[in-house]
């Protein structure tokens, strides 16, 4: 897979971490650096950490369904794009809520809960017999800069602009499998 593709991989899959951390940055009354930098940290590494889980995972079952594994990738970033999509259209007022940094399970649960989709993609990875680290890194890179300037950009611009990032972020991933479809027939 070319950097291009992984980059964008990369920043379809950060926008979950991006819309959290808009919302803490709506939130966040003082020391915006600190909870810039722990979002960014956490999400970061959530983000490269579960591609690598995936991968493992996947390439145990690669040699079951190498032949179709173009569809199965397209299959998981398309349901992981369709979910991101609908949950930037969905009614979410109100869902602005003081995220605790300081409170190791909120933020274990944050890191896990957005970075789920990480996992599918390493799954992704491991069928197209894609190699993993490299990618890994830039997600997690990507993810800590644009959890970063989230935090910074939700005092800014409110907590709407997640929604939005969520669904661009989905349209990204669909777009994605698109192209690894169309790549295997070419």
């Amino acid at each position: 897979m070319n950097l291009i593709s992984v980059f964008a991989i990369a920043v379809g899959l950060s926008m979950d971490s991006f819309a959290v951390s808009v919302s803490a940055g709506t939130t966040a009354l003082s020391n915006k650096l600190k909870t810039a930098l722990i979002l960014g940290a956490i999400f970061g590494f959530f983000q490269g950490f579960m591609p690598v889980l995936g991968w493992i995972a996947g390439i145990n079952f690669v040699q079951f369904i190498s032949q179709y594994a173009h569809w199965v990738a397209f299959l998981f970033l398309a349901f992981i794009g369709v979910r991101m999509i609908q949950e930037g259209f969905s009614d979410k007022k109100d869902e602005r809520r003081l995220i605790d940094i300081n409170n190791p399970y909120v933020l274990l649960i944050l890191g896990v809960a957005t970075s789920i989709d990480a996992l599918a993609v390493g799954l992704s990875f491991a069928f197209l017999n894609e190699t993993v680290i490299a990618p890994a890194i830039i997600i997690g890179i990507t993810t800590f800069v644009i959890s970063f300037a989230g935090v910074y950009l939700g005092d800014k611009l409110g907590s709407a602009s997640g929604s939005y990032a969520e669904i661009m972020g989905g349209i990204i991933l669909i777009l994605i499998g698109v192209k690894i479809v169309v790549e295997n027939f070419l």
